[in-house]
């Protein structure tokens, strides 16, 4: 089998990251992949073959010009048997045409909850036309993937389809987090704080990070600290509400770094993110390494395992949680042990018809 995948995911590009590899993994166990990925000229990314798999950027002059060059560089490419795309946005719109194109299945995927109020109100009016993008992509698709049971239900409720949608969550390497070790340097920067809390996002406004450092500033808890890894526009924002706060010296900035060893240096991980995030990796990540999280009821929180509050209720809800000795968390359900299982099921929802 044939796979043509419009992605919006510019890792696939990194030699190292996790998401080439299991992508490298899912064109082995298909057959042959192609990924068209939607990325600007100046980012200079050059096209990647590697066995069954091969990657192209559109290198697109502007971001209006995406679909356009995924549609171009699509019909130089072999005839697939199935186009997937990442989201039924734009993503969705290019693998549409180039479905029509081919006369192939059109098979989409959803990680985001665009059905949640909150999914309009985030980068308007850019994210109504997204909505709208989906209406008409989804009623065209031959098959929908979905990543949990809160979005397939959504979508059930808004749009009345009458082809499969499945629910396949993101593999996490659930042995990872739940193995590693601590390093001696890390403790050691930390040592000075009695309670950690975590916070693992992209540095954007739907995630809430904000409401974290707020909700560290209202706990009051002068001996705990908050790390926050990511990288993203709200950086400096952020960074002036912890002053405002007057917490500064307490919220550590710390980047893109690996998360493993700094959930089982917390105490607590925080998870504020909006009402549309679609499934929440972190909180998987974060109880598999026996974190506690608190989370906003987002995505698979309930039932994996979170503490689950409105976002106003972080502030007493973390008091009480760091009030006593470290709490042990669980992780409730996950359905994949090993890599390899979840690839051979993503192969097969991508050959159902």
């Amino acid at each position: 089998m044939r796979i043509l995948m419009i992605s919006t995911d510019r890792t696939m590009f990194l030699s190292q990251s996790s998401v080439q590899a299991r992508t490298e993994k899912y064109a082995a166990a298909a057959g042959e992949m192609d990924v068209i990925v939607f990325a600007l000229k100046k980012l200079d990314l050059k096209s990647i073959s590697k066995d069954a798999l091969s990657i192209y950027p559109t290198n697109s002059s502007s971001k209006l010009l995406y679909i356009r060059d995924a549609v171009k560089i699509a019909r130089t490419l072999p005839r697939p048997d199935v186009i997937t795309a990442q989201d039924p946005f734009e993503a969705g719109l290019a693998a549409l045409y180039i479905a029509r194109h081919f006369n192939v299945p059109l098979h989409i995927q959803i990680h985001t909850n665009f059905s949640a109020s909150s999914f309009i109100s985030h980068h308007w009016p850019l994210n109504a036309i997204r909505l709208l993008l989906a209406g008409y992509v989804l009623s065209r698709a031959t098959r929908i993937r979905t990543v949990s049971n809160k979005i397939r239900e959504g979508i059930l409720k808004n749009y009345h389809l009458t082809i499969p949608v499945s629910v396949l969550p993101i593999f996490v390497d659930t042995l990872r987090f739940k193995n590693t070790l601590v390093p001696e340097t890390l403790s050691v920067r930390f040592q000075s704080y009695d309670k950690k809390i975590l916070v693992v996002s992209r540095l954007e406004r739907e995630k809430g990070v904000e409401m974290a450092i707020r909700a560290l500033a209202e706990a009051s808890i002068a001996t705990s600290c908050l790390i926050i890894l990511g990288e993203g526009r709200e950086r400096e924002r952020l960074e002036e509400e912890a002053k405002h706060l007057n917490i500064s010296s307490q919220v550590f900035f710390e980047g893109r770094q690996d998360p493993a060893a700094y959930y089982k240096l917390a105490d607590v991980v925080l998870f504020p993110s909006d009402s549309y995030d679609g499934y929440g990796m972190v909180i998987i990540e974060a109880l598999v390494a026996g974190t506690p999280v608190i989370a906003t009821d987002v995505g698979i929180a309930r039932d994996a395992g979170a503490i689950v509050v409105p976002i106003e209720d972080f502030p007493k809800t973390l008091t009480s949680l760091l009030s006593g000795s470290k709490e042990q968390a669980r992780l409730l359900d996950y359905p994949y042990g090993e890599e390899a299982a979840y690839v051979r099921e993503w192969v097969a929802d991508i050959a159902a018809k």
